[in-house]
């Protein structure tokens, strides 16, 4: 797009706190000049781009710090613009002063995620690139953030640009038959145009179904601890954090809410949610806390069963009586029996993993469990989509697939299928920013820090 800025802007691109160094950014066609302004350099100094220079800035007639600075001219920068980069001492006092002598020789102070969006503008990267530079920073595991690599990388814009591309011929010649309405001229074969349509929905559909393992990626795989009161959940939970998170106590009900925590296991990221027992009950409270247990094991990944292994025999009878109105087919459902220690003879069963909370025997099985079905997510050799705008954007340009193809089958008017398929091209754009209005992008760039 190359938007040429007026404003030069500039933010501290490191954390708010005191530290060995910080970083603070400026960007726009003044940066040099501005800095020029406060900064003396120690030894000979041309700003040849992406060279670093050593000096000190002034506050008037005083040093304030010695800094390392570094200059990238446009267009080769991270925005697109004339960009410059100070490492300074990381004294809070020195960070706040120094963004106040830019401002004073006329920079202006960034708004949230102003740098990633003027990249955006000027074309330095697509709309869903600039997402995964959020992703990146946000990502808390390795997994989310080898998932926010590939998406830096163009993996999600690629994977759209085909789709478009397939569509964009068509779209063309469906137009032209419109300027040739009179002549009654078919340039668009409607058997291919209905062929490329079902291939079409079927990528379409293969990128929504990804939506569940790359927001379990990217937000944490969400394992429902679920079982009868005093079966030890709460136990099982304060194992696997490795921290008194939840209340143990040998009354039925004790918990009687969702209780939820975030560990790391091998790269990967698990939201683990201890829940109200399953059992009838008359407490109002408590019936409240067992229907919450229901709304989570609906919306998790993994189901963690813990059933009392004195009564391991019955498991599944106690299957169809918890469970018989849920819908666990695409959940991974591992059992777990615990309370071992309470007893002398147990017949083993490859179905279930064996455990003592108590004793903290066996736990590392259920992580080993966990990481096994992570590296299946991981393992999946296809584009991965963990945004929720973007899997809005897939499911509108489905509906205006679906109608494209029902207009075909119908023989409707080229107007009327033409309509539809700008649609399809208008919804996937959305995606990468080819279309785009500012509410969007508001929307998108608030989220970011200052500095980036």
């Amino acid at each position: 797009m190359n938007i040429i800025q007026q404003e030069t802007i500039c933010a501290l691109s490191t954390p708010s706190a005191m530290s060995a160094v910080a970083i603070v950014r400026i960007s726009g066609n003044k940066s040099l000049a501005i800095i020029q302004s406060i900064f003396v350099p120690k030894y000979f100094c041309d700003y040849t781009p992406r060279k670093v220079y050593y000096g000190n800035i002034k506050d008037g007639e005083n040093i304030l710090d010695e800094v390392l600075l570094t200059y990238f001219a446009a267009p080769h920068s991270f925005t697109g613009e004339d960009v410059i980069e100070v490492a300074c001492h990381g004294s809070l006092y020195v960070q706040k002063r120094l963004i106040e002598l830019l401002l004073a020789q006329g920079a202006c102070l960034a708004k949230a995620g102003e740098f990633t969006q003027r990249a955006f503008l000027n074309g330095k990267m697509d709309l869903s690139q600039a997402e995964s530079v959020a992703d990146l920073i946000a990502a808390q595991s390795r997994s989310a953030h080898q998932l926010a690599v590939k998406g830096l990388k163009g993996e999600v814009s690629q994977t759209i640009k085909v789709l478009r591309d397939k569509l964009i011929h068509f779209a063309a010649m469906l137009e032209l038959e419109l300027d040739f309405a009179e002549e009654d001229v078919e340039f668009a074969d409607r058997d291919m145009l209905n062929r490329l349509i079902i291939d079409i929905d079927l990528e379409i559909n293969t990128l929504l179904n990804s939506f569940v393992q790359g927001n379990a990626i990217k937000n944490g795989i969400a394992v429902a601890i679920v079982g009868k009161p005093n079966v030890g959940k709460s136990t099982l939970l304060n194992l696997l954090l490795k921290e008194e998170r939840a209340i143990v106590s040998d009354i039925p009900g004790t918990t009687r809410d969702t209780i939820e925590d975030v560990i790391v296991l091998n790269g990967f990221t698990f939201r683990f949610i201890d829940t109200a027992g399953l059992h009838k009950s008359e407490d109002i409270v408590e019936n409240m806390g067992i229907e919450r247990t229901i709304q989570t094991i609906d919306k998790a990944d993994i189901v963690l069963w813990v059933i009392d292994a004195r009564q391991v025999q019955n498991y599944q009878e106690e299957y169809l009586q918890l469970f018989a109105n849920l819908d666990l087919t695409q959940k991974k459902v591992i059992i777990i029996a615990n309370k071992i220690d309470l007893v002398e003879n147990i017949n083993l069963d490859n179905n279930i993993i064996f455990i003592s909370a108590v004793e903290k025997k066996h736990i590392d099985e259920i992580e080993n469990k966990l990481v096994e079905f992570a590296q299946n997510y991981e393992n999946i050799n296809t584009t991965l989509i963990s945004n929720l705008r973007h899997y809005n954007a897939l499911q509108k340009a489905k509906d205006a697939l679906h109608s494209a193809k029902q207009g075909l089958s119908a023989q409707l008017s080229n107007d009327c299928v033409a309509v539809d398929i700008r649609q399809v091209l208008f919804h996937l754009g959305e995606i990468v920013g080819e279309v785009s209005n500012e509410n969007i992008l508001g929307e998108i760039f608030s989220r970011f820090c200052i500095g980036k």
